[in-house]
């Protein structure tokens, strides 16, 4: 594993984080490679920033995005089912942990947890997290980690003892990556519990559902528009911290339902023939060119439990709601 560079912050109650950093060295290199591809990319995981993590959360807000409150619903009508079957004193850890609210209701929820692990690319965001956790369950020992979990980094163990490991993957972020990615990250996933040696480990993951092709085009085109400014808050951060010189006007946000990959996929749609600068190279774009940003996979539950099994782990339990839009599951890191 790297080695973390430890810091502490500020706070008052001083937690201490572990900080694998995301240079941007390493934001310039991966925009300058995926902008010379010939579809056009950007690694989703730029997406969020501070600013972006903040627009997601309103995302998460708006009528036509359904994701969140269904899986919140799930989680809502099942938390005593849930917590049985994860069982007390587990040590949680959140890959992508966010603003931290869908921690709190887990950790409302759980039989006496031991420990919280918030895991996040955005440092600012996840401090910020962080300390409302530590606040509000004094009890759980909280032990932030800044890393991009598709990486390399390690889970701190808790300084009291635990009896399960639990991962905690909610709001269909697995859809994100692609069927490489997914495997590779859920087969992470299931080392990572392995290595905490003879305690349980469980993943408790939310995927998106197969659905009607309208009711997903408009939670990724919301009329708000919050969604077209997630996407293009993405430029607007190249050019604040590469020295780009995207001209925000000349590019549109557009999401579509791709049904042989069953997934939706969001653009930035270039309006005109245009160069932009980006570190010392121009890229041209043609009218109607786009830079494929991210992807939303939605999956059968048959066929996530499948893809899961062959990354090493078993399927305890799933949650769905009345209308089969989403689905929240536990699985069981196979020794």
């Amino acid at each position: 594993m790297t080695a973390a560079k430890t810091t502490t912050t500020e706070s008052a109650d001083d937690l201490e984080l572990a900080d694998y950093g995301l240079e941007i060295e390493h934001f310039r290199e991966d925009l300058l490679a995926g902008l010379g591809k010939t579809q056009k990319e950007i690694p989703c995981k730029y997406l969020y920033d501070a600013e972006g993590s903040q627009i997601f959360d309103r995302i998460c807000e708006v009528k036509d995005y359904y994701p969140t409150r269904t899986e919140t619903r799930i989680k809502q009508r099942y938390a005593e089912q849930i917590a049985e079957a994860i069982g007390p004193r587990a040590l949680t850890v959140e890959p992508g942990s966010g603003n931290g609210d869908k921690a709190i209701r887990l950790l409302e929820t759980l039989h006496d947890p031991v420990a919280y692990v918030p895991l996040e690319i955005s440092k600012e965001h996840m401090m910020d997290a962080a300390e409302r956790i530590n606040a509000r369950f004094p009890s759980v020992e909280v032990l932030p980690v800044c890393a991009d979990f598709t990486g390399e980094y390690h889970i701190p163990e808790p300084s009291g003892d635990f009896n399960n490991v639990l991962i905690y993957f909610p709001g269909s972020t697995i859809g994100n990556f692609t069927p490489e990615g997914r495997n590779a990250l859920l087969r992470s996933f299931a080392e990572h519990l392995r290595e905490l040696g003879e305690h349980p480990g469980y993943l408790l993951i939310g995927f998106d559902l197969i659905k009607d092709t309208g009711v997903l085009e408009r939670a990724y085109n919301d009329s708000e528009g919050v969604t077209a400014e997630f996407n293009m808050n993405l430029l607007r951060r190249a050019n604040r911290e590469l020295g780009a010189d995207f001209d925000l006007a000349r590019f549109e946000h557009k999401s579509v339902w791709n049904s042989d990959r069953e997934r939706i996929e969001m653009h930035l749609v270039s309006k005109a023939d245009q160069d932009v600068r980006v570190a010392d190279r121009t890229i041209h774009f043609d009218a109607g060119e786009t830079i494929h940003t991210e992807n939303s996979h939605k999956f059968s539950v048959d066929g996530f439990a499948d893809l899961a099994r062959r990354a090493g782990l078993e399927i305890e339990r799933v949650w769905t709601d009345d209308d089969d839009l989403f689905a929240v599951a536990l699985f069981r890191a196979v020794t």
